[in-house]
C-alpha cells in the first residue's frame, strides 16, 4: 500500500468518523474505495484530502471542545503552498481545521502533500506539525 492511499478504519480515524461510515459515503459515490496490491479496500489519499475539505465546509454541531491549551490532534493534510522559503500546511483533524506556517524546508523534509497523515501539536497560537505512525 502506498503512503497515500488509507485504510477504511484509517480513513475513518483521521475524519473522526466511524468506519461504517466511510463505508456508506463510498456506497453512496462520496468517496472511491480501490484495491491495494494485498487485496484490502483503501482510500486514497488526495481523494481523502478532497473530503475532509468538504466536510470542513459543513456546520459542526456536536464536536466537543478540546481540554487542554496543548494538544496532539491526528488529521490529513488537505492543502500545502509552498514559496521560497515559507511553506502553509492545512490538516483536517477530525471537524477541526487547522493551519500551519513553517520553513519550506521542513515541509520539503516531511514530504508533506495532500493526502498526508499528519499529527498537529497545538500550543497557544503554535502549530507543529509531525508525520503520523502508521500501522
Amino acid at each position: 500500500m502506498t503512503a497515500s492511499a488509507y485504510r477504511i478504519s484509517e480513513a475513518a480515524a483521521l475524519l473522526g468518523v466511524s468506519d461504517d461510515t466511510v463505508r456508506r459515503w463510498a456506497d453512496a459515490g462520496r468517496l472511491t474505495l480501490t484495491r491495494a496490491d494485498n487485496g484490502r479496500l483503501v482510500v486514497p489519499g488526495a481523494e481523502l484530502a478532497a473530503l475532509a475539505r468538504s466536510l470542513a465546509a459543513e456546520p459542526v454541531t456536536d464536536a466537543a471542545p478540546f481540554a487542554s491549551a496543548r494538544n496532539r490532534m491526528t488529521g490529513i493534510v488537505t492543502k500545502v503552498t509552498r514559496d521560497t522559503v515559507m511553506a502553509q500546511v492545512e490538516i483536517q483533524a477530525g471537524p477541526y481545521r487547522l493551519v500551519s506556517l513553517m520553513s519550506r524546508e521542513a515541509a520539503d523534509e516531511l514530504g508533506l502533500e495532500p493526502g498526508t497523515a499528519a499529527v498537529a501539536s497545538v500550543k497557544a497560537t503554535n502549530v507543529g506539525v509531525e508525520l503520523a505512525v502508521r500501522p
